[in-house]
């Protein structure tokens, strides 16, 4: 389903590999987990990220294994990274079409897969955005009086805060459809049923300002390597 030049294709072999079937979730998942760990305001280093997409310990693997897994992700990683600073989707147009299901339209299998991915990692990097947030916060506060003396109410920036959120609402939605129906009413779901294709449509877009989002807070942090800045 994806062609070349997406970061999937990388880790998709060895996602497949008789010695890894039982050791990583499918290839759409662990994409989406490592575009997480690229897209985070700062990076975590391999030896914390990479035990975060085993889901079977109890598999015995050989140094070379191991070694392998490693450069596999770490290239899916650098891949990722690629994309971001040419502001390129990691997503391929095909998974960016809604499906029909049983006569209604729905995500991919494949793209719930991918955004389970991103939120499961984003999770466990909740503590880095805060950091992020956190130092944001302090450069902000040094700012706001005289930027706001300068803007009109209606020009001021959209709030962090508010961006996160319309993200994460829409990763969620769309990585769990069902879930999300189920917590509507007749109304809602109606509404919801109907914009799906749009939804999916517009997660590219999202993605990036996902992304970005990352890179303002990135560029708050002390010390921050320019590998690590997602802002292009």
């Amino acid at each position: 389903m994806m062609k070349d030049g997406f970061p999937v294709h990388i880790i998709s072999d060895i996602v497949s590999h008789p010695n890894f079937k039982n050791v990583l979730p499918n290839a759409y998942q662990v994409d989406g987990m490592i575009f997480a760990v690229a897209a985070a305001p700062e990076i975590p280093m391999p030896e914390q990220w990479m035990p975060w997409l085993i889901q079977s310990r109890d598999s015995k693997l050989v140094d070379k294994d191991v070694d392998k897994l490693a450069d596999t992700l770490m290239n899916g990683l650098r891949a990722h990274l690629d994309l971001m600073r040419q502001s390129k989707s990691p997503l391929s147009s095909e998974l960016t079409e809604a499906i029909e299901v049983k006569r209604v339209m729905r995500p991919s299998k494949e793209l719930e897969s991918w955004l389970n991915g991103l939120l499961q990692v984003h999770k466990q990097l909740e503590p880095v955005w805060q950091n992020a947030w956190n130092h944001l916060d302090k450069r902000s506060a040094q700012n706001t009086n005289d930027d706001e003396e300068h803007l009109e109410e209606d020009k001021l920036p959209e709030p962090a805060e508010a961006r996160l959120s319309r993200c994460l609402k829409l990763f969620s939605t769309l990585a769990n459809i069902e879930l999300a129906l189920s917590y509507r009413n007749e109304t809602q779901v109606a509404q919801l049923e109907s914009n799906i294709r749009m939804l999916v449509k517009q997660l590219p877009s999202v993605l990036a300002d996902y992304t970005k989002l990352s890179g303002e807070l990135a560029q708050a942090l002390p010390n921050q390597f320019e590998t690590f800045s997602k802002v292009t």
